[in-house]
């Protein structure tokens, strides 16, 4: 396999799983606001601390990202997933933003 398709397929791979971790968020989000604390609520956010360890364990990178390090020497903050470079750059910031939210919305509701 040559190394532009190898980094595709990672790209590919990279961007669909970026795509379900943002349902999985927005939903929380959504359950949180909406007081709909039922299981899928719970498996997201296990789901999420199951990313965050992850991403602890690589030193807070993506494992994809260090395996797509091998088939590209680009600098750019979107070398490993097919999104804007604005949007691979601040991801981590926006997304843990919103969980934080969903977490602080989620405590309010089971202690109200």
């Amino acid at each position: 396999m040559n190394k532009h398709l190898a980094l595709s397929l990672i790209k590919g791979l990279h961007t669909l799983i970026w795509l379900f971790f943002n349902v999985v968020i927005f939903y929380l989000l959504y359950a949180a606001i909406t007081g709909r604390l039922d299981h899928w609520l719970w498996l997201g956010y296990g789901l999420i601390a199951l990313e965050g360890l992850v991403l602890l364990g690589f030193n807070f990178f993506c494992p994809l990202t260090i395996l797509a390090r091998q088939y590209s020497s680009s600098a750019a903050d979107n070398f490993d997933i097919y999104l804007p470079n604005w949007l691979a750059k601040n991801t981590k910031l926006i997304y843990t933003s919103l969980v934080l939210i969903s977490a602080i919305i989620t405590a309010y509701r089971l202690l109200k």
